[in-house]
């Protein structure tokens, strides 16, 4: 994605978003302009915001809480000069994420190195000095990220499959400075060292890992801070300075790879990053980037990568796409959109251009209709997913992070979608494996029932994660539990279905609902879903429960449109089944 002039145009939610968020504020606590935050007031609501009653920080309002979002808010909120009043339950929170051996994403996932290190380092943010549960344990566990070739991979697992990653390097190091103490870097140094190195090229930059077909600002500043963190750097400083000075846009701040004109939040921070670690000063940029991180800002608060209303965003752009009411030509140009919206070394869609490739993105572009008349893309899709299952057979949102099941229902709908037989692409038995290690005893509720599947391992059970469990089981080739009792047990008498227990229903799960009984052939009680899609429809839009007070935005949209055209048709349309979209 060149980010040109005359590109597609997808669309956009106008608002902030997290990881933009941190990057602005992090970049100008950098530069030593924190005082230059827009609205800081109302960044520091946007981020506390995003706490949870157990203490942790999600990704946005209503999400579950997870390490990455932890370490992004309470981050966030300390550059601010406002760190969380009151830390300990978001330290308990990051307790249940503790392994015994290193943290996973949330409770219930298995260690890997994004969340180790989003763990570590929150930990030493909310309880400076006290270290990890079990220092000795945690070093061993990084100690088994080296793999052969002397790079540290997202698992030890990834290790053995010698699959080292530059962004794994960044986030092994920086949990070891984090948390070791006095302790030695539990590696081989020089080969670690040699390995990153070696992945600068000849134009200055670096890429993630061998494949790796071109440097970019991201993979730059993962090498250069785990460089710098074990005391050494590049072998060639001076073209890595001179390569990001390159890289610098009309208006004087960063763009993340040669080709792509936009200057946005990540590349300036990934810039201001990377000179830090050279020891090259930063104040020559400081001015630009500050005027160029204001553009970027949110009204009432936050930040997004580029300018609010041009911030085009993967799941917006495939909302829009696939309403039935969006014009022929404006869809086929947010599909063109979508196409477009990958890294350079990445076959998977990104959430937002610059980003590493999400597995919820990439179903819902290509139930948007992405890559439909285009079989290479199609296939370089498959191959990308294929070589993103994880150890335990599962899938996480990106390469690296920890498996949960709506990441691996969305991998095996999108095979589905891109005409790709799963059993075929995965390895089954794996995939299977780590589906029933998401097999609960109850619904989390005390019904007991034994169909009843969390969104990862020891997790409480729950519609949505039963019906995503039922989609990889068929995919799988494994016979699907019936639907109906599943589907009872959490139809609300009210209208529409919960995701625990029977009471409050939500458009998530009653969307979820609703494509389990159109793929099982069971009747749609019309009458019952047009009580729901009232109960949730609001003047702004659709909400995405009864109790909310306005709607979602264009996802919750999506859902509504696609509901209300089910309601109005107890007959699916031959031949255009309802996508599994999912998000939680």
């Amino acid at each position: 994605m060149t980010g040109a002039a005359g590109a597609p145009r997808g669309a956009s939610t106008g608002g902030p978003d997290l990881w933009c968020t941190y990057a602005a504020v992090r970049t100008l606590a950098w530069l030593g302009r924190a005082g230059e935050t827009a609205d800081p007031e109302g960044t520091v609501r946007y981020l506390a915001s995003r706490r949870n009653a157990d203490g942790g920080y999600a990704w946005d309002a209503g999400m579950p809480s997870d390490s990455w979002a932890t370490f992004y808010c309470t981050q966030a909120l300390a550059d601010l000069g406002r760190p969380p009043a009151r830390p300990e339950p978001t330290a308990r929170w990051l307790d249940s994420t503790w392994t015994g051996e290193a943290y996973g994403m949330q409770p219930g996932q298995g260690a890997e190195a994004w969340a180790t290190h989003f763990g570590t380092r929150t930990a030493a943010l909310l309880r400076p000095g006290q270290g990890p549960p079990d220092r000795a344990r945690l070093l061993d566990w990084l100690r088994a990220l080296q793999g052969p070739d002397g790079g540290l991979g997202w698992t030890p697992a990834d290790a053995r499959r010698d699959r080292a990653d530059v962004r794994a390097c960044y986030y092994g190091v920086l949990a070891w400075a984090a948390a070791a103490g006095d302790a030695p870097p539990p590696w081989d140094v020089p080969r670690l060292t040699a390995w990153l190195r070696a992945r600068q090229d000849s134009s200055g930059g670096f890429r993630f890992s061998p494949e790796a077909g071109v440097p970019c600002m991201w993979a730059t500043y993962r090498a250069t801070g785990a460089l710098a963190a074990l005391g050494a750097g590049p072998a060639d400083p001076g073209g890595c300075a001179d390569w990001v000075l390159r890289l610098r846009g009309a208006g004087g701040a960063f763009v993340r790879w040669e080709g792509y004109a936009v200057e946005d939040v990540w590349a300036s921070f990934c810039a201001v990053g990377t000179l830090r670690a050279l020891g090259v000063p930063t104040e020559p940029v400081a001015a630009p980037v500050a005027r160029r991180i204001a553009e970027l800002a949110c009204p009432g608060g936050g930040y997004t990568y580029r300018e609010p209303e041009r911030a085009d965003d993967a799941l917006a752009s495939a909302a829009l796409a696939l309403r039935p009411d969006t014009a022929p030509g404006r869809r086929a140009e947010l599909v063109r959109w979508l196409e477009a919206c990958r890294l350079p070394n990445e076959d998977g869609v990104m959430y937002m251009p610059g980003r590493g490739a999400e597995v919820r993105c990439t179903l819902w572009a290509v139930a948007a209709g992405a890559f439909a008349a285009d079989p290479e893309g199609r296939a370089a899709v498959v191959r990308w997913l294929a070589g993103l299952q994880n150890e335990d057979g599962g899938f996480g949102y990106w390469a690296g992070r920890g498996s949960d099941l709506v990441s691996t229902s969305s991998a095996v709908e999108t095979l589905r979608l891109l005409g790709a037989d799963p059993a075929a692409v995965l390895d089954p038995a794996s995939l299977l494996g780590f589906t029933e290690s998401c097999a609960a005893s109850g619904e989390g509720d005390g019904d007991g029932c034994g169909d009843a599947y969390g969104p990862v391992p020891g997790a409480p059970a729950g519609l949505r994660a039963t019906l995503q469990a039922h989609r990889v089981l068929a995919a799988a080739g494994r016979p699907v539990p019936a639907v109906a009792p599943v589907l009872e047990r959490h139809r609300v008498r009210g209208g529409g279905f919960a995701d625990r227990g029977n009471r409050l229903p939500d458009l998530l799960s009653t969307y979820e609902a609703v494509v389990a009984a159109e793929r099982a052939g069971l009747p749609l009680d019309t009458a019952h879903l047009e009580v729901f899609l009232k109960a949730v429809d609001r003047p702004d839009g659709t909400a995405w429960t009864p109790l909310s007070p306005s709607g979602g935005g264009p996802l919750a949209a999506v859902l509504g449109v696609l509901l209300r055209g089910r309601a109005g048709s107890p007959a699916a349309p031959a031949g255009e089944p309802l996508p599994a979209l999912t998000l939680s």
